[in-house]
């Protein structure tokens, strides 16, 4: 609509958007010309430094919206003062973290360097925290915050097995563990959805506690059995070299199964980000939405989808946002199209604080991103570059194959960016019901949009520069919050022990309580 290019057409995913590499402590064959173990001078690490600090302050649109700019100010003074001593990538990566998430915007994290990158692609796994963990917070003073496991690397180990709620780890409580990672998680406004799904997210929890606190050889794990009963157990590390030993001594199989052609695989690729599925009988229908991103031909499908309801007379119709970090807010709005009964607006707000820059060597894309600057926003009285475009038109609803059924959009804390402009246009809509947890991307707006790289010149550190703040609805309230659903559905640590889809299992409810509501009408 704009250019060719992904980025200008695109709120790029959020959805997670923290990525801490497993820490490496093995003697991994990395490339000669990289050393994990480097470590880079005080005068280097200041001047990537004030490179970091310097284009957050010149370009971050966001940089003081939920954070005062004097509390601001003391996080980024507070990181300069920790480079006193020379630091390797990991540990100068887990200053920027910090700092980074107090700007409170979940499109701002910090990635690892190329070369990082490269290293970690070929160096031995070292030893890991061997516990995959699900969280999420109390509903209620007197609900607690759990913390249950999902996977266990020790697969002998038979006690710490799926469903198992922690109490605490080498006397750490749960809520001092959980208090003290949500510091390095970036998420937009004081959403905390979006940081306990983070954690949740398979790896990401052992890597991140790693990074924190440490690796260790023994881990005390207080727990409560199905019983209820509070016991304790020592695990050990996790070692993934010992662990290909054991395996290497078993008989090899040669396996039969014949690999899936090339067109195959792409489809599989497809279906695994967009599938609908439809149960003609009961007339409810399925639709699988992990992306709106390009390369998933969307609007094929969205047309297909559509018509399959009309022609299959389908009445009740889920769409799973729970893993959508965003995407195209071109396919967004598409589909909003589809179900939304009246016209609707993308933003009342869309606008970039700077055109050029004198930092412009480190950002990724800058010609390109100040040329759409430049063509297709204009500087207005308060000084910023509004794309005018979307704060002024409204969409109109689809006429061929509308859906006017009933809605259930289930939504959690990786439902970031493209995603919550789809939730947020519905929410109001009477035959449209939200279901799950809050979104993660915030419901007032976000900052998006363009979001280059930046590269430090030094360390060659990342992290992710968005140029335009975006506000969806200037009457929804700006208390940090993502979307919220309408009927709240949270697990049970039972729903995780059972591998239960507890959303799913709460709409097919509303669906049947409507279905019966209308037989007695």
């Amino acid at each position: 609509m704009i250019s060719n290019r992904r980025a200008m057409n695109s709120i790029a995913g959020g959805v997670t958007g923290f990525f801490i590499l497993i820490l490496l402590t093995g003697c991994g064959s990395g490339r000669a010309s990289f050393s994990a173990s480097k470590k880079y001078a005080p005068e280097e690490l200041q001047k990537d430094y004030q490179v970091y600090r310097s284009l957050l302050e010149t370009h971050h649109p966001g940089l003081y919206w939920y954070t005062a700019k004097d509390s601001m100010d003391y996080f980024l003074d507070w990181g300069s003062r920790q480079l006193r001593d020379s630091l390797t990538e990991p540990q100068f990566r887990k200053i920027l973290s910090y700092v980074t998430a107090k700007v409170n915007c979940g499109h701002t994290t910090v990635r690892p360097s190329k070369a990082w990158n490269k290293y970690s692609d070929t160096a031995r796994l070292g030893k890991m925290f061997p516990l995959s963990m699900k969280l999420w917070g109390g509903n209620g003073a007197t609900d607690e915050m759990k913390m249950v496991v999902t996977a266990n690397l020790n697969r002998r180990d038979s006690i710490l097995r799926r469903g198992t709620e922690v109490l605490s780890i080498n006397g750490r409580s749960k809520e001092l563990i959980v208090d003290s990672l949500f510091k390095f998680i970036s998420t937009d406004g004081y959403n905390s959805t979006h940081k306990y799904q983070s954690l949740s997210n398979r790896g990401l929890f052992g890597s991140l506690y790693t990074n924190i606190f440490g690796i260790a050889e023994k881990y005390q794990i207080e727990y409560r059995d199905s019983s209820g009963t509070t016991k304790q157990i020592s695990i050990p590390v996790y070692n993934p070299a010992a662990d290909t030993v054991g395996r290497g001594t078993r008989a090899f199989r040669p396996t039969t199964q014949t690999q899936p052609s090339k067109k195959q695989q792409r489809e599989l690729r497809k279906n695994s980000i967009r599938l609908l599925r439809m149960d003609t009988a009961n007339h409810s229908a399925m639709m699988d939405l992990a992306s709106f991103g390009k390369g998933y031909n969307l609007k094929k499908f969205f047309h297909q989808s559509f018509e399959a309801l009309e022609k299959n007379g389908i009445t009740h119709l889920i769409i799973d946002l729970r893993s959508n970090g965003g995407g195209s807010v071109t396919n967004s709005t598409l589909i909003t199209r589809y179900i939304a009964n009246q016209s609707f607006k993308i933003a009342d707000s869309l606008y970039a604080v700077k055109k050029g820059s004198p930092w412009a060597r480190y950002i990724q894309d800058h010609f390109w991103n100040k040329l759409f600057i430049q063509f297709f926003t204009k500087k207005r009285a308060d000084g910023y570059y509004h794309f005018g475009y979307f704060e002024r038109h409204a969409f109109k609803p689809k006429k061929t194959h509308h859906f006017g059924g009933q809605v259930y959009i289930l939504t959690g804390g990786n439902s970031f960016s493209a995603s919550t402009l789809f939730a947020s246009a519905l929410a109001k809509q009477e035959n449209v019901t939200i279901v799950g947890e809050e979104t993660g991307g915030g419901a007032y707006g976000n900052s998006a949009w363009l979001i280059p790289d930046a590269t430090l010149p030094e360390t060659g550190i990342r992290f992710r520069l968005p140029l335009f703040r975006l506000v969806i609805d200037k009457n929804t309230p700006k208390n940090g919050k993502g979307v919220q659903p309408e009927v709240l559905a949270l697990p049970t640590v039972d729903d995780i022990r059972k591998n239960a889809d507890f959303k799913v299992i709460r709409t097919m409810e509303l669906i049947k309580e409507h279905k019966e509501g209308i037989k007695k009408n």
